[in-house]
């Protein structure tokens, strides 16, 4: 084989065995990323958050997608078809309402770390180091994760978030508590 011409690789599907939601990686890289979800019926999804530098344009293939945008209570409702793109410093959240499953892309730009974060998430989750509802029990580990997201989550003082975080990341640093996370960026968790 030519070794300036690379094999198309499939996508790759990881399943979360705590909140039985799926992703397959489509695109992957720093700049962009597009990832597809499969959430079981009347999955939780993700809380109110933001990202201070990526954006993300959600499209639903199937089912349907509960997201709220902008601010608490301003809910919205996608079906097969549509997309919604929420940009960088925008409230969202979204949730599987409905009796079936929902299957939707997430296209991320820039993607510099989100894929590393979901990724762990999914990967501390296959080895049983995470809560009944999906989150890492290590504070250190989610700390490194949630930085790689560029996540904030909604209602906690951002000035307190970026403090508890750096704080949590530093020592993390200090403990190469990383070295536990890197597996599932290599294509680990599966």
């Amino acid at each position: 084989m030519n070794p300036i011409i690379s094999r198309q690789q499939q996508p790759e599907v990881i399943v979360n065995p705590v909140t039985g939601d799926r992703m397959t990686i489509l695109e992957s890289g720093e700049a962009y990323a597009k990832i597809r979800f499969d959430l079981p019926p009347h999955a939780k999804g993700s809380p109110l958050h933001y990202h201070t530098q990526m954006s993300e344009t959600f499209t639903v293939i199937a089912g349907c997608l509960k997201m709220e945008v902008g601010h608490r209570g301003n809910w919205r409702t996608l079906y097969a078809g549509e997309s919604l793109h929420v940009p960088a410093g925008v409230h969202h959240s979204f949730h599987n309402p409905c009796d079936h499953w929902v299957a939707f892309t997430s296209e991320n730009q820039p993607a510099t770390g989100f894929e590393q974060f979901i990724r762990g998430m999914y990967g501390l989750a296959i080895d049983g180091k995470v809560n009944h509802e999906g989150m890492p029990t290590n504070l250190l580990q989610l700390a490194l994760l949630l930085k790689k997201a560029d996540l904030v989550i909604v209602g906690i003082p951002l000035f307190v978030q970026t403090l508890l975080i750096g704080m949590l990341e530093k020592l993390a640093q200090g403990m190469k508590v990383e070295r536990s996370l890197v597996k599932y960026w290599n294509g680990g968790a599966k």
